[in-house]
């Protein structure tokens, strides 16, 4: 997968959520308000998450780590799963927190090879999301805390979707016109 596909797709994604948010206030942030604590969401956020990371481990080719790769998938695979059943407090959100961390590896990893100084735009928003997921990761009611500061007020909460569907245009373009060549 390539850079400007990576950002269209980001982009595409991200802007139908905003489009959601816009035309939808008041369902949207229902959603968002019981997301922290939605269990089934949780259980499909963090399998997902920890099927992509037990992909990125089998295909590291890390001579020291070789002889212990099965019993690291293993483990690494038994941890996700008895995160579903005995952390199911918050655990959307801790999945979400995961996902973040391997998505923003992914851009990164990625957006390195990269010759365009733009290429930092969407860089610096991964970095944003690895250090966001390391923060719900410890401590996931932060999250919660932060969906409500976003919908609390509806002023505020339409600013900023305007501004988050900007930047879902803007890595639309990058995407399609910049990181193509």
């Amino acid at each position: 997968m390539n850079f400007a596909n990576i950002c269209i797709g980001l982009g595409v994604g991200y802007g139908f959520l905003q489009l959601y948010a816009l035309m939808q206030p008041d369902a949207f942030k229902a959603r968002l308000k019981s997301f922290p604590r939605a269990t089934e969401i949780g259980w499909v956020l963090m399998i997902g998450a920890t099927a992509w990371f037990l992909y990125n481990v089998n295909q590291e080719n890390i001579a020291d780590f070789a002889p212990y790769k099965k019993l690291m998938l293993f483990g690494f695979g038994a941890l996700g799963v008895c995160s579903c059943i005995y952390l199911k407090d918050f655990l959307p959100v801790r999945g979400l927190a995961v996902l973040l961390l391997l998505l923003g590896k992914l851009v990164c990893d990625t957006g390195r090879w990269v010759e365009s100084p733009l290429r930092l735009i969407v860089i610096t928003w991964a970095y944003i999301w690895i250090c966001a997921g390391m923060w719900w990761t410890v401590s996931p009611w932060r999250a919660r805390d932060w969906f409500a500061w976003n919908i609390a007020d509806d002023a505020r909460f339409r600013m900023l979707t305007i501004a988050r569907l900007i930047l879902a245009t803007t890595l639309i373009g990058l995407g399609a016109s910049v990181f193509r060549g």
